[in-house]
């Protein structure tokens, strides 16, 4: 029996570093379109960027801010078969200052109408089975389901009103317990109870739709909300999205993911209030891995909290609060790199 379908993880996901020439300049070496394109300046303190193929390239957000989605007619100009292109943005591309960027690739395009497939409002969208990701835009009116198009119940749903400021909504049961929980991307808050973003009238999630709320999304809950959700499933020998208790030791606690992660998110749940911590495998090819970057603020790099990425997992190597602190609860999402032969068994030596 095969391992993972995935013989090449770069095919899907993958980090790029470059630097900004104040002009324009072409991305390469991303080894796929990137449907889902995730910006951010490692040498100054700037806002995140985050595109993606349904809003447009030129639509962008901000995953530490609450900010509606803006045009930005000079940042991402296209996605390409194996990169993107950038203008002037200040954000993405100015001289000399060093840049990274996270891509995803999604799918195949779907529009699914009111009524169709258990949905009760329309959305359009872009889904990858095969790797479990998707990302679906709609407009929300009370409480409402949308396909998410994985055909698998969803692992992970990170979900924004667009029209509107209003938090990014994060909601897990693999991760927080529950789906009458969430976190808040743009903040350093510990998960809280919460049934609107993805369990209103205990409605969880299901292989075809997810339910929702549209009434805690934006600025004073107005009626309608254009909304954009990025929606993950486990895929093994590829992604990992789960909990830890943290050790408050040097000799961390270790996270068993099945592959070298080659990305990894970080955020304390229980027990304190920290920040969403950025790891990737690019910025910091070897162990220990210890530069990062935080999603919910707009800082330059970090190179004070240390991890280990192993052939199998990660490990923690520093007792501080965003990532290991003795008896605290941590959740992560994980996308890795598994080196496979031919009949999809993993090579994990180092």
């Amino acid at each position: 029996m095969a391992y993972t379908t995935i013989n090449k993880s770069t095919d899907y996901f993958n980090t790029k570093l470059y630097t900004g020439n104040g002009g324009t300049q072409s991305i390469t070496g991303v080894g796929h379109q990137p449907d889902f394109n995730w910006i951010k300046c490692r040498s100054n303190a700037t806002d995140h960027a985050l595109q993606d193929i349904v809003r447009g390239n030129t639509k962008s957000l901000q995953s530490n801010s609450n900010s509606a989605d803006a045009t930005v007619t000079n940042g991402v100009t296209a996605f390409t078969s194996d990169g993107f292109n950038l203008g002037a943005g200040g954000d993405v591309n100015t001289n000399g200052r060093t840049y990274c960027s996270w891509n995803w690739k999604a799918g195949t395009s779907f529009s699914n109408s009111a009524g169709a497939n258990g949905a009760s409002i329309a959305s359009t969208g872009s889904a990858n089975q095969d790797v479990g990701f998707s990302i679906c835009t709609y407009t929300n009116t009370n409480t409402n389901t949308i396909k998410h198009g994985l055909d698998v119940v969803p692992d992970v749903i990170i979900a924004k009103t667009l029209g509107v400021s209003g938090s990014w909504f994060l909601g897990s049961e693999k991760m927080l317990g529950g789906w009458n929980k969430k976190l808040n991307l743009d903040s350093t808050g510990a998960v809280a109870t919460e049934t609107r973003p993805f369990y209103p009238g205990s409605a969880a999630p299901t292989s075809s739709v997810f339910s929702s709320d549209q009434s805690v999304f934006g600025a004073g809950g107005s009626a309608t909300e254009t909304m954009i959700a990025y929606c993950f499933a486990e895929k093994q020998g590829y992604s990992k999205f789960g909990s830890y208790i943290g050790n408050g030791n040097a000799d961390g606690s270790f996270i068993y993911t099945g592959f070298k992660p080659a990305w990894i998110m970080i955020k304390r749940a229980i027990g304190g209030t920290d920040n969403w911590v950025m790891f990737d495998n690019k910025r910091s090819p070897f162990n220990e891995v210890n530069e990062n970057l935080a999603a919910n603020t707009d800082s330059s790099t970090n190179t004070g909290i240390k991890i280990d990425m192993l052939s199998n997992g990660f490990k923690c190597r520093v007792a501080e609060g965003n990532t290991n602190v003795a008896g605290n609860t941590y959740i992560y999402m994980a996308f890795g790199q598994t080196l496979v032969g031919t009949n999809n068994i993993p090579n994990n030596a180092r």
